[in-house]
């Protein structure tokens, strides 16, 4: 059999298109009105092009019945139309199409499916152009129908005297709300506000330049004080602070605000975003790196590459470099204001610390900047980590917040210094101190390490408490904890629970062998170490220890130890098993029970 070799052209249906449009490739129908701008001060691009000195501009008409909208550019001649109106994804502005390809660059649009978005709002769409590039041809008129039909007819000369072009849209049933007047200028002032060239609607301006950030200002302060009306306006919050992004080599001009109020580093931000002065998306993500997520920016470019509906930006490697190079300014700025403006700096570590510490754990020239600021919780209080390392001669650290809620008070009375590393990124910055502070020791906190700084207590002392200190070890031998004895200020602390994460992890596994059935219980029970248990440390200078150390009754001295060992626990914050739970009850159950027996006995002694 022979196959058919005959080329078929494909069949566009014209109403599925135009559905695809709206419902798919485009969010809004409000694109319509950026896709008639942008052809505009495309065409006064091209006719620019050739004749430098042409007139540049766009003037909107609308009364919510259609939108009128004339431009002073190209135009096009009967030919054009044909090649380019009719004719889906082709555009002016492609490689090799009538000599313009030279200035492409130059141009909004790239994919030549623009005017088919005036589908979404309109039932026909008018055209009328005469060309500049051929000042004999007529102007000629072409007429399309939703349903895909066209018309194309050439009109005499005096229909339109000047180049340029006349786009006037009819609008669909429903939607007259876009076409009325109103509308059409808050979306063109949105849309267009940073255009080129002069675009009005009537007689009421829509282009504002130069752009809030190229405004001359009499003074910075001046010019603080108008950004953050202009970030108010845009954003909706008065910045703390306003940063130049200035790339001229990527052709990118704009200011980035910086949040008032903390974020989740998370969040994903809004950015704005102009190509060629026209707004191409109020949410672009990723244009700046993660750790910089508080700041808001808006910007013009000429150099990032936008998707097929212009809503977004396409990620490539300019996008990359440029990510680079904008969180390579904010750094700038960062460093800027640790050098000349410390008490700005330290109103933006009050509200941004997170996303600075974010950045310095992966740059050392940041940590080396921010050392000196960044605030860090410790037992000296909030401090920077110079501070606290100039004061300290070993910077001990422990890596959870309960870690440290169970050591921070005595560790300070006994002058051991220590920072809570248990926050997002804080153990990594304080074992990266030594790169950036040659000659600082740097060590993990440990059980062992604070026994070691609590004075011991006389050892004829510790000998008349052995039957004691006998019966707390057996009490609670049990629940995987060794008891000591040191005396230890403050005074009022009767008791201080110690563990480590080697401790848990070891404790954590025995619970878990003794739930497991034979198979597991044997596998676990293999993984079993020889890590250091958790420690209930008694102070022997707290005359409450000492009077339960002379209890001569041992049950009701396990009972006391029980609620001392639970007591220690609630001070730490810890988290409670239910191991500890049942013996928090029981110990409270057991003294409630003593003190009740004890009153009894109290009372038959005077009736008696």
């Amino acid at each position: 059999m022979t196959a058919d070799q005959t080329p078929h052209t494909f069949q566009v249906d014209l109403r599925g298109l135009v559905d695809l449009l709206s419902h798919h490739l485009y969010s809004s129908p409000r694109v319509y009105l950026r896709e008639l701008l942008q052809n505009a001060v495309d065409a006064i691009t091209a006719r620019r092009a050739e004749q430098p000195d042409a007139p540049a501009r766009v003037r909107l008409y609308a009364d919510g019945a259609g939108l009128r909208v004339e431009d002073s550019g190209i135009g096009l001649t009967e030919q054009d139309v044909h090649s380019l109106l009719a004719t889906i994804g082709r555009s002016s502005k492609r490689a090799g199409t009538d000599g313009i390809a030279s200035a492409r660059a130059e141009f909004l649009g790239q994919f030549g499916i623009g005017l088919l978005a005036c589908f979404v709002v309109a039932a026909e769409i008018r055209v009328v152009s005469r060309s500049a590039r051929t000042p004999d041809a007529p102007p000629v008129e072409w007429t399309a129908r939703e349903d895909g039909s066209y018309t194309v007819r050439t009109l005499p000369d005096g229909a339109r005297t000047e180049p340029g072009t006349t786009v006037h849209l009819a609008a669909r049933p429903g939607s007259g709300e876009w076409l009325a007047e109103e509308k059409v200028l808050s979306l063109a002032r949105e849309y267009g506000s940073l255009l080129p060239y002069e675009v009005r609607v009537g007689d009421r301006p829509v282009t504002d330049l130069p752009a809030p950030w190229d405004r001359p200002y009499p003074s910075p302060a001046a010019r603080r004080v108008a950004l953050a009306g202009h970030c108010q306006e845009l954003f909706g919050f008065t910045p703390l602070d306003s940063i130049d992004l200035d790339l001229p080599l990527a052709g990118i001009r704009g200011v980035a605000y910086v949040l008032p109020s903390a974020v989740s580093p998370a969040q994903r931000a809004g950015h704005r975003v102009h190509l060629k002065g026209m707004l191409l998306t109020e949410r672009a993500d990723g244009l700046l790196p993660d750790w910089a997520f508080f700041v808001r920016c808006v910007l013009d470019t000429d150099s990032l590459r936008p998707t097929a509906s212009r809503e977004s930006l396409y990620e490539d490697e300019t996008l990359a470099g440029v990510r680079d190079a904008l969180g390579a300014a904010i750094r700038d700025w960062l460093a800027g204001l640790a050098v000349g403006a410390p008490e700005r700096l330290e109103a933006f570590l009050a509200v941004h610390h997170l996303g600075v510490k974010s950045l310095a754990r992966h740059d050392g020239e940041m940590l080396r900047t921010m050392l000196p600021w960044l605030p860090f919780e410790t037992t000296d209080g909030r401090v920077s980590l110079e501070e606290f390392a100039r004061r300290h001669p070993v910077v001990h650290y422990t890596r959870t917040v309960e870690e440290f809620r169970q050591v921070a008070a005595i560790a300070s009375a006994q002058g051991i210094g220590v920072v809570n590393g248990g926050y997002t990124y804080d153990t990594e910055l304080v074992e990266r101190l030594p790169e950036v502070r040659p000659g600082t020791p740097v060590a993990e906190l440990d059980a062992d390490t604070v026994t070691a700084h609590l004075d011991a207590v006389d050892p004829a002392q510790e000998l008349a408490l052995s039957r004691f200190l006998s019966v707390a070890r057996a009490t609670l031998d049990p629940l995987g904890c060794d008891v000591s004895l040191r005396s230890f200020h403050p005074l009022t602390v009767a008791a201080l629970h110690l563990d480590d994460r080697s401790a848990r992890h070891e404790r954590a596994r025995a619970d878990a062998e003794e739930e497991a059935d034979g198979l597991w219980a044997g596998i676990l029970g293999s993984l079993r170490g020889s890590a250091p248990r958790a420690r209930l440390v008694l102070n022997h200078l707290n005359p409450q220890v000492r009077r339960i150390g002379a209890l001569d009754d041992p049950g009701l001295a396990g009972t006391a130890v029980e609620a001392l060992y639970g007591q220690a626990l609630l001070m730490a914050q810890r988290p409670l098993r239910p191991a500890d739970s049942a013996l928090l009850n029981r110990a409270f159950a057991g003294l409630l029970d003593w003190a009740t027996h004890d009153g009894e006995n109290h009372k038959g002694e005077k009736k008696a």
